[in-house]
């Protein structure tokens, strides 16, 4: 009988120590009425408490983007500019509430259900390189809004800058400022470093 008493010890002691070197915690609530263990693999997020005793972590180098992948200014992209007018007449325009649609996370005004048409069927040809963040501002490893009035068509591809001046600097080296832009997205969503014009268009 002693013999497994002392089995029985040896065998909690174990556990407990094996429960303590995985991750399993006790917590206790602010107000310290009751206490109860967390078990990390029962989280619903993976990365929320990530067991130490796996093979591999599956949250290692994962961070989690701090701004939304299509920039908008009061819930438009673009401020509100048909993204499919920078390709068929060569200037920003100004889209209707009449005809709109949401992707990205955004609502996207176009002039003409025509443009509408034309993005709902290829919204990645139309849409701004960088979620629509300035260009200048990506390449250099941070966000800004953007002016719908700089802007440029590189290789068929629609690029915005902040404003008239910053689209100069930008212009001044197209292919390198691309380069390094490209290298840069998406990661440069976690930046914490946003500019916002606050203007509206």
């Amino acid at each position: 009988m002693r013999i497994q008493y002392l089995g029985a010890v040896a065998i909690a002691s174990l556990l407990t120590l094996g429960a303590v070197a995985c991750g399993t915690t006790t917590t206790t609530n602010p107000d310290a009425l009751s206490q109860e263990a967390v078990d990390p693999s029962a989280a619903a997020n993976p990365c929320a408490a990530a067991n130490p005793c796996a093979a591999a972590n599956p949250c290692a180098g994962a961070k989690a983007g701090t701004q939304p992948e299509v920039y908008s200014f009061e819930g438009l992209a673009i401020r509100g500019a048909d993204p499919v007018a920078y390709f068929t007449e060569g200037k920003a325009v100004k889209g209707s509430a009449d005809y709109e649609t949401s992707w990205g996370g955004a609502t996207w005004r176009f002039s003409s259900a025509e443009n509408m048409a034309a993005f709902e069927a290829d919204p990645i040809a139309y849409a701004p390189q960088y979620g629509g963040y300035c260009a200048w501002a990506v390449k250099s490893g941070y966000l800004a809004s953007v002016d719908p009035e700089a802007w440029k068509i590189v290789d068929g591809k629609l690029y915005l800058n902040y404003s008239a001046g910053v689209q100069k600097q930008w212009q001044a080296d197209i292919a390198g400022n691309i380069a390094l832009g490209d290298q840069n997205w998406p990661t440069v969503l976690s930046s914490d470093e946003f500019s916002e014009s606050g203007k509206s268009w």
